[in-house]
C-alpha cells in the first residue's frame, strides 16, 4: 500500500496525535468525531484509522479500541502537521536573564540552562559538550508523565543517563544535525529494550567546543512548545558566550 497521506488521512492523523499528546490514551474514531470537526462520520474516520495503522502510521494496544502513534506517525506529525507555539518575548527575555550571570564560566552556564529548560518544558533535561562533560535535570519530572509507571521506561532513561559516554556517542555520534533540532526514538538509539521514549535535541558552539541541549521524554512529548523552547536555549548559549 502506497505511504503517502490523503488530506483527510493527514487532518486525522494530526488531530489523533493532538489528542494522543493531552491524554496519553489510545484514541478512539467516537472521540475525533465528537471533540473535532472534521465534517466525515466515525465509521469514515475508523476506516481511514484502519487504513492508517496497515501503513505504520498507527498501532492498536492489544486492551484497547483506540489507536496510538507510531514513531514513524510523530516524525511525520513533526516535520508536516503540527503547529509551533513560540515562547512570547516576556519568556525569553527572563530565560536570558536567569542564564546571563553565568554567561562567562561555561559549566554554570550549562548547569543554569538545563534546570531552566527542564523547569520551562516539565520534562528531564539532559546537556552535553564535546569533551565529555554532561548535565542533567528534572529527573522526578519523567514521573509525571504516566507512560514512566512502567519500570522498564524508567531502567531505559536512567541507564542512559549513568552509562559513561552514553550522552558523547548519541550527540557527537549518532546525530547527523542536518536540522537546528533533531528527535528522534528509542529504537533509534540502538537500545537493548526500546521503549516509547523520545529525545528532543539541538546543538549549538560555546566557547571552543561543540554541545548539545535535549529533552528526554515519552513519545508523546509536547512538541510543539518543547521544539521552539529547546531551539531558544540552544541559540541562547551560543549568543551569550559568543566573544
Amino acid at each position: 500500500m502506497n505511504d503517502a497521506l490523503t488530506a483527510r488521512q493527514a487532518q486525522i492523523l494530526k488531530v489523533l496525535i493532538d489528542e494522543y499528546i493531552e491524554t496519553a490514551l489510545p484514541v478512539g474514531s467516537e472521540v475525533i468525531e465528537k471533540k473535532y470537526t472534521l465534517g466525515v462520520s466515525s465509521a469514515t474516520i475508523r476506516s481511514e484509522m484502519v487504513n492508517l495503522t496497515k501503513i505504520n502510521y498507527l498501532s492498536q494496544p492489544h486492551t484497547s479500541a483506540g489507536r496510538v502513534p507510531t514513531p514513524k506517525a510523530m516524525k511525520f506529525y513533526i516535520d508536516q502537521l503540527m503547529e509551533e507555539k513560540q515562547m512570547s518575548l516576556t519568556d525569553e527575555v527572563k530565560a536570558k536573564e536567569e542564564v546571563w550571570d553565568a554567561r562567562a564560566d561555561l559549566d554554570k552556564l550549562m548547569e543554569e540552562a538545563t534546570q531552566a529548560l527542564s523547569d520551562r518544558t516539565g520534562s528531564l533535561s539532559v546537556a552535553a559538550l564535546d569533551d565529555g562533560r554532561n548535565w542533567h535535570a528534572g529527573l522526578s519530572k519523567v514521573f509525571n508523565s504516566p507512560e514512566f509507571a512502567d519500570l522498564g521506561m524508567c531502567t531505559s532513561v536512567f541507564s542512559f543517563l549513568e552509562e559513561a559516554g552514553g550522552m558523547q556517542d548519541l550527540f557527537f555520534g549518532k546525530v547527523s544535525w542536518a536540522s537546528p533540532v533533531e528527535v528522534f526514538f528509542a529504537e533509534e538509539l540502538g537500545w537493548a529494550d526500546p521503549e516509547p521514549v523520545g529525545v528532543v535535541a539541538t546543538h549549538f558552539d560555546a566557547m571552543g567546543h561543540k554541545g548539545a541541549l535535549g529533552i528526554i521524554g515519552p513519545t508523546r512529548l509536547p512538541y510543539p512548545t518543547v521544539i521552539p523552547i529547546l531551539r531558544y536555549f540552544g541559540n541562547l548559549i551560543q549568543e551569550v558566550t559568543r566573544p
